[in-house]
């Protein structure tokens, strides 16, 4: 337990913590009163999905971009701006619903301006985590961060649940605008001279091809890369899928709250279970990937709704230790003054495939049948993972790029790749 929570010992890292958990709960409640609406007025799978592309779109053209600038910025100061927006957003959203103008078209464009402003703060807020506590303790903030995130997610959607029905959405909004106080307060309350600064990046010059570059360049890197693309983009739509199997299979919209509470509980555990670890290897990547497929297969076709609970949390916690992973394993070997850029790219990898994967789920689950819609996904995402296996361990151990990703499978501390290791 000591080492899961050993960034706490820094004042700055409680305070952040603590503000961005507030703050995250009213994010979760207002996503998950966002979908119910959304499914309200529509009925349809495909909306949803839609919505989901809409708030992710800007993360897929603007988040690399974005990461240039967190790396070239004061990462604070930028992290305020852009959570000052989101509650702006909030604040919006609640005022159309309160008023009774809310519609469809009203719901994607704030979305759109959602993914915006949340285009631009992940790769800030995200940087700046590594900036609170010491270099030997970035993994566990990093971690530690998700674990906020995914705990989070335990009470905003099941408090969106039980409020829905009693106060409605608008009201569920609003909560949402007052806690940003929580994160605002936070980010202005640190003790700047506590802070462990990266470097600043040099304005100017190719930034964001540079990181490229690196991700390419690396063999570590680049293989579980790409497969954790294609996971992030089929293998992570359950809030596409969930609205409309309460409503169709589990026999009610409450029971969508309360399985993003379920898988949230796992997700929190699979983020804490990734924290204890002193070194992020590949092999606990590749067995959380594992987890993340198998779970959401066997959820895909339980039919009811207590099996659905209990399947929830192992698709949680290996979701979680999926993404977690691969945060970690960037951060391990990326140079300070490039972390924006890769926290970036893979914020691009996970977040930014949303436009794809979520409008292909929609479809599947109008066109095919729910289960597929969340079947189909889980299919893809083992097969992605079994294939990264296959490439680290199934070549000539004499060539170098295999060479380093077979030593990550089986080591306790990550291989740097040496300039002649490079393709």
């Amino acid at each position: 337990m000591a080492a899961t929570f050993r960034s706490l010992r820094y004042r700055n890292a409680r305070l952040f913590f603590s503000g961005l958990m507030l703050s995250n709960i009213g994010t979760w409640m207002q996503f998950t009163a966002t979908a119910i609406l959304v499914d309200r007025l529509t009925g349809r799978t495909t909306a949803i999905g839609v919505l989901t592309a809409l708030q992710f779109l800007p993360m897929l053209f603007l988040g690399a971009w974005a990461g240039a600038v967190a790396d070239q910025r004061d990462r604070r100061r930028l992290s305020m701006m852009t959570q000052g927006g989101l509650a702006i957003q909030a604040v919006a959203l609640a005022v159309f619903d309160l008023t009774g103008t809310i519609n469809l078209g009203i719901i994607y464009v704030l979305t759109f301006v959602l993914g915006v402003i949340s285009a631009i703060d992940n790769p800030a807020r995200r940087g700046f985590v590594t900036e609170l506590v010491p270099e030997e303790d970035m993994a566990n903030a990093i971690s530690l961060n998700t674990a906020t995130m995914t705990g989070s997610r335990i009470f905003g959607p099941a408090i969106a649940a039980l409020l829905v029905g009693p106060i409605g959405t608008g009201w569920l909004f609003t909560i949402n605008a007052v806690s940003f106080l929580a994160i605002l307060g936070s980010l202005f309350l640190l003790d700047e001279s506590e802070l462990h600064r990266a470097p600043l990046a040099e304005k100017g010059g190719t930034p964001i091809r540079d990181g490229l570059r690196f991700v390419r360049d690396t063999p570590a890197l680049f293989a579980p890369f790409v497969v954790f693309a294609i996971v992030a983009t089929f293998g992570f739509n359950h809030n596409v899928v969930f609205p409309r199997m309460s409503r169709e299979i589990w026999g009610d919209e409450f029971w969508f709250g309360i399985v993003l509470t379920t898988l949230s509980i796992g997700s929190m555990l699979g983020s804490l279970l990734t924290a204890g670890r002193r070194v992020v290897t590949l092999r606990w990547m590749v067995a959380n990937g594992l987890l993340l497929g198998i779970a959401a297969l066997a959820l895909a076709w339980s039919g009811r709704v207590w099996l659905a609970l209990v399947l929830a949390v192992p698709l949680g916690l290996g979701g979680a230790g999926f993404v977690t992973s691969m945060n970690a394993i960037t951060q391990q070997l990326c140079p300070p003054d490039m972390r924006g850029r890769i926290l970036a790219l893979t914020a691009v990898a996970f977040l930014g495939s949303y436009p794809i994967g979520g409008p292909i789920t929609g479809l599947v689950g109008d066109y095919v049948g729910l289960e597929w819609s969340l079947g189909y996904g889980a299919l893809i995402s083992l097969s992605a993972v079994f294939a990264l296996i296959w490439w680290a361990l199934g070549r000539d151990a004499h060539e170098s790029r295999f060479d380093v990703l077979r030593n990550l499978l089986g080591a306790s501390t990550p291989v740097a790749p040496s300039p002649s290791e490079h393709p």
